[in-house]
């Protein structure tokens, strides 16, 4: 039986808002090893929480994350903008790890800066990079861990095995320890052939227990997932199921 993949918390979990501080806590509470964000940077290099540049202020106009500061941002919202540091600190202090699902090239020099300043280069990792950013990534700061954000056309427009064949090609170009795709992408030849070249398998978003257990059953590295308590669950029947059979 293969081990039980790491659980990662999907940001918004278990109902709580996307983003927050409370979905990294209560991702943590339900048993997740990872908690995920995803990540942007204010125009004064401030990282905060958030999926989308555009931005609602309290007045029912729009702006944009990107083109302001954190300060002009906060006086025109209804509440403050969650900053990554605090959230990074309380997760590493749980002693779990943080995936950090980067949304714009300009972010990647703020946040190695504070991950290096933290020294949490062991709780923290890099998502959100198809191969154009994860050279980036790599060429700011090598010591910063990440996986290959699969470009999913690719498996549209190609066939399935030279899609595999690039993604690991690009991935090991790219000096990452893994990729990353949604979880209806994964075949048995996938897995096979990230395992051949020494590459973990991470996979999004699998709310489904039937769809948890199948992946376990593959060997996947990690399952990100809004349901953590689902997962949990299996993590536990499946430690029981393991010892049956020994």
């Amino acid at each position: 039986m293969n081990d039980f993949p790491l659980i990662t918390a999907h940001t918004g979990c278990m109902g709580t808002p996307d983003n927050s501080a409370a979905s990294a806590e209560t991702g943590i509470a339900h048993g997740a090893d990872i908690v995920e964000d995803d990540i942007r940077a204010t125009r004064d290099g401030t990282l905060v929480l958030s999926h989308d540049d555009g931005i609602t202020f309290a007045d029912g106009t729009e702006g944009s994350l990107s083109g302001m500061t954190l300060a002009e941002l906060n006086a025109r919202l209804a509440k403050p903008l969650q900053l990554l540091e605090p959230v990074l600190k309380s997760v590493a202090d749980a002693g779990r790890r943080m995936n950090l699902d980067v949304k714009a090239d300009d972010v990647i020099e703020p946040l190695s800066d504070l991950i290096e300043r933290l020294g949490l280069l062991d709780r923290v990792f890099l998502s959100g990079c198809q191969f154009p950013r994860a050279i980036a990534v790599s060429e700011c700061n090598p010591r910063l861990g990440k996986l290959l954000n699969v470009d999913v056309n690719a498996f549209i427009d190609t066939p399935y095995p030279d899609a595999i064949k690039k993604l690991c090609e690009q991935a090991l170009a790219a000096g990452c320890f893994g990729v990353n795709l949604p979880y209806q992408i994964v075949r048995p030849s996938l897995m096979e052939a990230a395992r051949d070249v020494g590459l973990d398998v991470y996979v999004w978003t699998v709310n489904e227990e039937p769809q948890m257990r199948m992946l376990a059953g593959m060997g996947v590295r990690s399952i990100t997932t809004r349901n953590v308590d689902v997962l949990a669950r299996l993590k536990r029947n499946w430690s029981l199921e393991g010892q049956d059979e020994s």
